[in-house]
């Protein structure tokens, strides 16, 4: 017989016994004749002709395994792609008679194994009392495959996308099928897991022939397919398995990037890029100065940049300065992430918006290139401006002025632009005790300085004058005796040319004396974490529920017009000198993404726990035995590093359980 011969009856045949009856294990090809054109589909009996809207299956958990006709179901769908598979390959030697006789003869020798796993699938199925047949059918595998171009098509497609995603579920699932009792469809599943590893082997060999050389084969492996085929493709809904694609022969670079391998697999993704520093980028195009971000500036940019994926949905993309390794992404997943796609570049791709840390002038110009990638229709759009007053102090006492006076609220401060003005209302307060002034756009206690009384003007005017020039204006404060710090999340966006602001979450912040953040933690219930005191005086006195979610949202709505994304508002509690205790109930208004929201986010992200924490470390603080334990990153430690230690030069994010 010949090979074209036994190809055409694979394809063609409208009924299963011909499909099905098993090619000859030797055939000559000395007779491949012409190259077919695309057949819309393969022949079919009518009760197997493929749609697109079939059935789709969901595998069972291990509590339906059980079942006889669960079990059916699923083996239905899986005799369905064994078929496919063995069709596909028959439309590869009918398509390219001419690709080299020793690849000819690998693709007919796994067409018949495919047969015989159709046939395998098809006697469990019986004894689960299901008919091939019965079920609809998709045409998912044969729309991505059939229309390939070349065999380089096929071996990328079906070989190194596909079979190596059945890498993962063929093991996994033969495993799960004999802990539920069924050892017929395990030791069928272990059979067709042994032979997958040689499909893919067949295809790694060929794909290294054809592909360029000198280019690694995860590059090329990208390169090759076009979406809706993407590289996550090439896992399965399974433990991912290294050994297997080990013995296919996949590198270990591959195996690697597979591993932490995440990509949309539909939606298009939004590009999301942290740039902390967003506030001293607005103060320099603001006062006309040209800012770059020191030492421990450029540090936090390149450290922290991981925390973005705390926010991130999984087919969203991470843009980075520096991708983090795939070692530490692989630590991460362990751990319960689901991770964004994480890239230094992205090009040619549709987006679905793009959402910096905040839209300050840095994520202007970097994201600008990505602009047009982004339909029109959707929300989050590049970003041309951004109102500098957002960015500064003064936004802040704006929406504690739209909040009206509130019986215990105190020190809210004033926001002066010029010296004199900033002189006055210093030695003003000088009268009731210590000052804080903070320049227009400090951010994290940064650019803050403390004023006790008594303190002559000539020790703190250099600053002052100095923090004027750089940005325009500075908040003058009491100083407050701090009890708790909070801060409350919110996300704005616009619906119908109105600012509709939805209320996230809250979280207890930790900063120190100076008011330097450290860390946030967060409970499942945010009174858990309050003493009783502070709870009452909150809950009775300062109404926190009615002010925060009701209250502040209408007001930012008004303050914050034409604006979408996160924002974020910084408030405390205070001691008064009678030993009461006071609300001052907008610190900050951040309208941006903030460490708050970054902690709250993992908390919905992780596994339960009773509470979290969420601290950012300075490394060069750590003994070396600390720094040792955290460079581990064992996955069943309470705490979770957040970014790779060994690389980070000045700042190490941890979650703790």
């Amino acid at each position: 017989m010949q090979m074209r011969e036994a190809a055409e009856r694979i394809l063609f045949s409208q009924t299963l016994e011909e499909k099905l009856d098993l090619a000859p294990e030797s055939v000559s090809d000395d007779s491949p004749g012409k190259a077919i054109g695309l057949p819309d589909a393969p022949g079919r009996p009518a009760e197997l002709v493929m749609n697109a809207k079939s059935l789709r299956v969901d595998f069972p958990g291990m509590n339906k395994l059980h079942d006889d006709h669960e079990r059916g179901k699923t083996l239905h769908f899986l005799a369905n792609h064994e078929l496919l598979a063995a069709e596909l390959m028959a439309l590869v030697l009918l398509r390219f008679p001419d690709a080299p006789k020793e690849y000819r003869q690998g693709v007919y020798e796994a067409m018949r194994e495919e047969q015989m796993h159709t046939l395998m699938y098809m006697r469990r199925m019986k004894e689960c009392g299901v008919h091939f047949g019965e079920l609809p059918v998709n045409d998912y595998f044969w729309k991505l495959i059939a229309p390939m171009q070349t065999p380089m098509d096929f071996v990328t497609r079906l070989n190194l996308t596909f079979e190596q995603s059945n890498l993962d579920f063929s093991k996994h699932y033969a495993g799960l099928f004999r802990q539920a009792g069924d050892d017929g469809t395990g030791l069928v599943l272990e059979k067709i897991y042994r032979d997958e590893i040689g499909h893919v082997g067949h295809g790694v060999k060929w794909f290294r022939k054809w592909k360029e050389q000198g280019e690694t084969d995860w590059n090329a492996f990208k390169k090759c397919l076009t979406f809706p085929l993407v590289p996550a493709k090439a896992r399965g809904m399974a433990p991912y398995n290294a050994e297997g694609r080990r013995l296919a022969g996949l590198d270990e670079d591959f195996i690697s990037h597979l591993e932490i391998c995440v990509q949309s697999r539909g939606r298009t993704p939004v590009v999301h890029w942290f740039n902390p520093n967003a506030e001293s980028y607005v103060a320099a195009e603001e006062m006309g100065w040209s800012y770059h971000p020191h030492k421990m500036e450029s540090a936090m940019e390149r450290d922290l940049e991981m925390l973005s994926m705390a926010w991130c949905r999984t087919d969203d993309i991470l843009l980075m300065r520096e991708h983090p390794g795939n070692a530490h992404l692989a630590y991460l997943q362990k751990v319960g992430f689901e991770l964004p796609e994480v890239l230094e570049s992205v090009e040619g791709r549709k987006l679905g918006g793009l959402r910096p840390w905040a839209w300050s002038p840095d994520a202007r110009d970097v994201l600008e290139k990505y602009a047009e990638a982004v339909s029109s229709r959707l929300l989050w759009q590049w970003r041309a401006e951004t109102p500098a007053r957002w960015f500064s102090k003064e936004i802040g006492m704006d929406l504690s002025e739209k909040l009206g006076v509130s019986e215990g609220a105190h020190g809210e401060g004033v926001f002066c632009k010029d010296l004199k003005s900033a002189q006055g209302a210093i030695q003003n307060l000088l009268k009731q005790g210590d000052v804080l002034i903070k320049a227009a756009y400090s951010c994290a206690g940064r650019g803050h300085r403390r004023i006790q009384v008594g303190e002559t003007e000539g020790t703190y005017l250099p600053w002052l004058e100095k923090m004027m020039e750089l940005h325009g204006g500075v908040a003058v404060e009491p100083w407050l005796e701090r009890v708790c710090d909070f801060s409350v999340l919110y996300e704005m966006r616009q619906e119908k040319g109105e600012g509709v602001v939805k209320w996230i979450g809250m979280t207890h912040m930790e900063n120190d004396a100076s008011g330097r953040f450290l860390g946030s933690v967060v409970f499942p219930k945010w009174t858990n974490g309050l003493d009783a005191e502070i709870s009452e005086f909150l809950h009775r006195e300062a109404r926190v529920r009615e002010l925060y979610r009701e209250r502040v949202p209408e007001a930012l709505a008004a303050l914050l017009v034409g604006y979408s994304g996160p924002v974020g508002v910084d408030a405390m509690v205070f001691r008064k000198a009678d030993g009461s205790l006071g609300l001052r109930r907008v610190i900050e208004l951040n309208v941006r993404m903030t460490m708050g929201r970054v902690a709250l986010e993992l908390q919905k992200k992780l596994p339960a726990a009773r509470r979290g924490r969420f601290r950012i470390l300075r490394k060069k603080a750590l003994s070396e035995s600390e720094l040792s334990d955290l460079c581990e990153r064992r996955v069943g430690d309470l705490k979770i590093v957040l970014n790779h230690p060994e690389t980070a030069r000045e700042f190490i994010a941890v979650w703790e359980r």
